[in-house]
């Protein structure tokens, strides 16, 4: 599955052990409409920024569960039959093998947690 071409991953850890991480110094620099930022590892598992607005692919995780919690903006994940909305301080978990898609109305913030073997594009 191709990366949609409007979206920019950063996947290499870009802050680390025993460091600050400033989010809205990311918010403040981030120019693209999809934006998606490794923060630091813990355990086996990474923490990213995302900065969105518009709408993902359909796609699923078949071995990581994905986390996903709301800073600010809202937003919005299309599950097969059902539609999650979450607003700033919100967070949900999509299990894995659960096809989804996110979609963000407006410029959208959101911190996800999920193994670090996860492909954000999804692998089906």
């Amino acid at each position: 599955m191709s990366n949609p071409p409007d979206y920019k991953f950063q996947m290499e850890e870009k802050y680390g052990y025993l460091k600050v991480i400033n989010i809205p110094e990311l918010i403040e620099s981030c120019t693209d409409q999809w934006f998606n930022q490794t923060l630091c590892h813990v355990n086996d598992s990474v923490v990213r920024v995302g900065i969105i607005q518009g709408e993902f692919h359909w796609h699923k995780h078949t071995l990581e569960d994905e986390f996903f919690y709301v800073i600010e903006g809202r937003l919005l994940i299309d599950l097969e039959g059902e539609m999650i909305e979450l607003k700033p301080k919100q967070g949900y978990t999509v299990p894995k093998g659960i096809t989804h898609r996110t979609r963000a109305p407006k410029k959208t913030v959101i911190l996800m947690v999920e193994k670090d073997t996860v492909k954000p594009v999804g692998n089906e």
